[in-house]
């Protein structure tokens, strides 16, 4: 939530919003299939205290992503305090995703009324055996380093594990811990409710209390039973049966009547509204037990990756390498070079780094790493060679760098030719605009192809004995795609290159905001104006062309003419096709303006350092599902209303700071629209250390034209505070919906469905597919009618080789347009390659022997566990790691003999802590320390990393031998083991009274705590349901 110096909720026209809103819910018939999906359910259901699907995501990611930093921090020693307001723009992106991905599950006609989806109609064995699917799925995505796939199908277990918790009678039976064997088939399993057995009584009002039959809230393990409510018409309800309930659900009518869901505070949706609380405690911690076991499986560095925690941009480079390049590439090398040492000074972690290479015809590979030494060798590997006609296969590669990049990344293109594979514009257009990258191209060639571009060309292909006249207007695809996505397209020369290429360390440094991004087209004196707070430092302008008069005002009305290098104001750097402008410190807050002249086009850029920026996404009150806004993929419906829902981030804790209105800007920065914001914040929210504002805006008739949003505030001081979302939205006519995201197979085939709808006249459209690893069948074009109003289904079919690696993500690309109209949109979808038959039995912990001598004072004795650690599944054991706990676990190849154990039971103070000095160095290193007393022995540690078992043992099928001896000072310990499929198990150790070993454990469907008491949780905000 907001601070509540910031809360301000409904004012002005915002109140009529609201009064408008609730007439319509009065004319709503929408089903209700789980918790309510985000904030805006709050409004439609009167239920302004209700627990949604968006805040139980949220916040359990964000107190686990805490939680892991303190973790790092102690462990790297680092003990400052806390800083709530810098994990970075990325992170609430990557959040955006997993509860965008949560929310689908209630609008996609595919999932919105499937019982298995939302633990509805007593479908419990069907629903678990899908959520372990999720699971299995979201730890491949993570290991394959296919970050977004993984956000998509955790975003889907999400929102079943928290139904679970809401649609059935867990929390009436009593239940106050988290059900383990949803995700664990080991665990204890309460039987489901056949079908010809009652469940429910008659209940004649809003609230039912007591509906439920004895059984189905006896506190007797030994004689439970599960039940779920059964929602609408299918699959139908029998006699006896408990309905979801509310006045949403047509099911409530039959017998029994009423219902038993608790998915709001609101008694008109939800019969249990009295239980809500309880169920939303416990949906929250099972989701906290999920992530933690997702980082505790994949490692805090992976799961600080899948949420791009602290990302620092990426550095993406698209490299023509053919023979007249080597100006280009040693001008990308030295900047790269410059980057990496500026982030070697810098806290935090380095970023993404891909390199996609092309000449002509071929494109790759592509070079993806964490590693900016692997990176800069590969720069340094790079070479001009060949080459042949004028275009190239730029746009390929450009798609390649676009899938392997993460969102909003700035992907640079090196190159001197136009594109040869124009046919690809379109999916690079979709997957530009869908992640919120840009592109900005650095062309060495003049596209009027002057004589000494010409001169240029000879040295590039000698051996071509004509030519053929090249199309000044050649180049026009990348000026489009730069243009859409908020890049900027650079004409230089070879002279220039090595200057000009400053834009790229401009542009990726860390915490960088857009202030003003326009385009001017007329010849005439064209004036723009930015507004600078008192957050921003380093601002820095761009433009783009050939200026002929250009004169910079600061808000005390001094000016200087950007024509000459020194002036009061700013530094100028003029190189060919780009002028650099750097503000002179100290930068004066307040309004900016900016007069230019040219004789062609100008594109006008101006960046600066600060943590605030903000996220958006169009959306609409969805008349088909459970009550909400949802987001609208891809472009925005032209001529209709819809709602604008922004996210302001990295805001400081204590910062004040307002939002009054957006401001559609079409693409020469002039005004078509101002939306007036209000808060979606409510008094009753808790509020939050954490300051991300989420606003909503009516916006009366989305705009035919292109636009940009332009977000307008004042800070602290009173000083205009304004930041652009740099790509064009592209409003259109028409849509495409994916309906289904099936999973890959090796060696079969799969179809995808999608839905056409046409928002315009009868016409004819053509459809294109794309993937980026030639799974498709058939490409396109498709070409359909759709009639006025109406809708088309059809689907795609991908092939997946026998060969595919399990764990890949193949990015699709669907694109319709209108033949007659320019009418276009896109969808993009992520489809995981799973394994056949896949293993997911984890690993076991046998208890051999407990050693317990514990008396009063504790740091006078020790206590040991003996256990046998194996691997149940075909897989073998992986890893094994000491998580908790302050004694030392010795590993052995076969059972050690009784007077080791009481040896190693002895082992004094002064051993362990010369033990702890060398734990740098384990493995073979370590069998050779060890030799003289165990050949067949390793330890570990606390705090140390996972023991490969692979490296240690000859045969990881065979069972190991583990003891772990420690001060009765720590009585307890955890230890994690892995097998090679992934699965994980937790073996909790003790001293406890009963001298035996407790195993509580996760494996690969791994969701949840044994008994998760006195859970801390930083209240975080009601954020958003969606972000691009």
């Amino acid at each position: 939530m907001m601070s509540q110096g910031r809360a301000r909720i409904w004012e002005g026209s915002g109140r009529q919003m609201q009064w408008l809103i609730l007439a319509y819910l009065l004319l709503l018939a929408l089903p209700c299939t789980g918790f309510l999906p985000n904030f805006w359910s709050r409004v439609l259901t009167l239920s302004w205290d209700s627990h949604t699907h968006q805040y139980i995501t949220e916040q359990a990611i964000l107190n686990v992503t805490l939680e892991t930093l303190r973790g790092t921090k102690k462990h790297q020693g680092n003990h400052a305090g806390e800083q709530t307001d810098g994990l970075g723009r990325g992170f609430w992106r990557a959040v955006g995703e997993v509860v965008k991905s949560n929310a689908a599950m209630d609008f996609l006609s595919s999932t919105r009324s499937d019982p298995v989806y939302h633990f509805d109609s007593e479908r419990v064995d069907s629903a678990m055996v899908m959520l372990r699917q999720f699971w299995a799925q979201t730890l491949l995505s993570v290991r394959a380093k296919e970050y977004q796939s993984a956000r998509h199908s955790l975003g889907q277990l999400f929102h079943s594990l928290q139904d679970f918790y809401s649609h059935s009678n867990w929390v009436e039976m009593g239940q106050r811990f988290i059900y383990l064997h949803l995700l664990q088939p080991d665990e204890p399993a309460v039987p489901v409710a056949e079908e010809d057995t009652p469940t429910c009584m008659e209940c004649f009002s809003t609230t039912c209390r007591d509906n439920l039959l004895p059984r189905l809230t006896n506190t007797q393990q030994d004689t439970q039973l599960l039940t779920t409510g059964y929602f609408s018409t299918f699959p139908p309800k029998p006699r006896g049966k408990c309905s979801h309930g509310g006045i949403l659900d047509s099911s409530r009518y039959m017998g029994a009547k009423g219902g038993i869901n608790k998915d709001s505070t609101s008694p008109l949706f939800s019969p249990h509204h009295y239980l809500h609380m309880e169920a939303a405690t416990l949906a929250t911690e099972a989701t906290l037990s999920v992530l933690r076991d997702l980082r505790d499986s994949v490692g805090h560095k992976s799961f600080l990756r899948l949420f791009s925690v602290k990302q620092v941009p990426a550095l993406v480079f698209v490299m023509d390498t053919t023979g007249s390049m080597f100006e280009e590439i040693t001008a990308a090398r030295l900047r790269a070079h410059s980057i990496l040492q500026n982030r070697a000074c810098t806290p935090g972690q380095p970023g993404t780094f891909v390199l996609v290479p092309f000449h002509d015809p071929g494109v790759g590979p592509v070079y993806e790493t964490d590693d900016p030494d692997q990176f800069m060798q590969r720069m340094e590997n790079l070479m001009a060679l060949g080459g042949g006609d004028e275009p190239e296969m730029c746009l390929s590669a450009i798609q390649l760098a676009l899938t392997h990049s993460p969102p909003l990344s700035e992907i640079f293109v090196f190159t001197d030719a136009s594109p040869k594979d124009a046919h690809l514009f379109d999916a690079v257009k979709a997957l530009a605009l869908e992640k919120q990258s840009k592109v900005t191209f650095l062309l060495t060639e003049d596209p009027n192809y002057t004589a000494a571009s010409r001169a240029k060309r000879r040295r590039r292909s000698r051996r071509r004995r004509s030519r053929e006249p090249l199309s000044p207007d050649r180049f026009s695809l990348y000026s489009s795609l730069s243009s859409l996505s908020g890049g900027l397209t650079i004409f230089t020369t070879n002279s220039d290159i090595d200057r000009v290429s400053s834009i790229v360390e401009d542009n990726t440094a860390a915490d960088k905001v857009t202030l003003l991004h326009v385009e001017s087209d007329r010849e005439l004196m064209s004036s723009h104006s930015f507004g600078v707070d008192h957050s921003l430092k380093n601002v820095t302008l761009h433009v783009t062309g050939i200026l002929t008069e250009c004169i910079l005002t600061s808000p005390s009305d001094q000016s200087q003419s950007l024509l000459s290098e020194q002036g009061p104001l700013a530094e100028v750097e003029r190189f060919e096709g780009l002028c650099r402008i750097s503000l002179l410190s100290p930068i004066q807050p307040g309004q900016w303006k900016l007069q230019a002249k040219s004789d062609g086009n100008l594109t006008f850029n101006v960046i600066g350092d600060s943590s605030v920026d903000f996220l958006y996404y169009f959306a609409t009150v969805t008349t088909e599902t459970h009550p909400g806004l949802a987001r609208v993929e891809g472009s925005p419906v032209a001529g209709v209303p819809a709602f604008l829902v922004l996210a302001v981030t990295g805001l400081a804790s204590d910062e004040e700071a307002s939002f009054s209105h957006v401001t559609l800007l079409g693409a020469n920065g002039e005004s078509l629209q101002q939306v007036k914001l209000n808060s979606s914040s409510f008094p009753s929210s808790p509020s939050l250390l954490y300051s991300v504002e989420e606003l909503v805006g009516w916006v009366d008739s989305v705009p035919r034209a292109s636009f940009c949003i332009q977000l307008t505030g004042r800070d602290s001081k009173g000083n205009k505070l304004e930041r652009v979302s740099t790509e064009m939205v592209q409003p259109t006519h028409v849509q495409i919906q994916v309906l289904t995201v099936p999973r890959l197979v090796p060696g079969h085939s799969t179809m995808v469905d999608f839905d056409i709808l046409n928002h315009g006249p009868a016409r004819l459209f053509n459809l294109t597919a794309d993937d980026d690893r030639g799974y498709l069948l058939k490409r396109g074009p498709h070409r359909f009618h759709v009639a006025e109003q109406g809708s088309f289904r059809g689907q795609v079919d991908l092939h997946t080789p026998a060969t595919a690696q399990t764990g890949a993500t193949v990015t699709l690309t669907l694109t319709v347009r209108a033949l007659d109209f320019p009418d276009s949109n896109y969808a993009v979808a992520y489809l995981t390659v799973i394994p056949p038959d896949p293993d997911v039995s984890p690993p076991s912990c046998s208890a051999a022997r407990v050693q317990s001598t514990c008396p009063s004072i504790c740091s006078e004795s020790s206590w040991s566990v003996s256990l046998v650690v194996s691997d149940r599944g075909r897989s073998g054991l992986a890893a094994l790691q000491l998580q908790k706990g302050e004694g030392i676990l010795n590993l052995f190849l076969s059972p050690p003999p009784t007077e080791d154990s009481l040896g190693e039971a002895q082992h004094d103070t002064d051993e362990q802590q010369a033990h702890r000095d060398k734990t740098a160095s384990r493995g073979h290193h370590q069998q050779q320390q060890h030799h003289h007393h165990h050949h067949h022995k390793a330890r570990l540690e606390k705090g140390e990393p996972p023991l490969n078992v692979s490296e240690w043992v000859p045969d990881p099928s065979q069972p190991l031998w583990v003891r772990y001896t420690s001060s009765c000072c720590s009585a307890q310990a955890e230890l994690l083991v892995w097998d090679t499929a992934g699965n994980m198990k937790r073996c909790h150790l003790t001293s406890g009274q009963h001298r035996q070993l407790r195993d509580k454990s996760k494996d690969t469907s791994g969701a949840g705590q044994i008994t998760l008491t006195g859970v801390s949780f930083l209240l975080l905000p009601v954020l958003w349901s969606s972000l691009l």
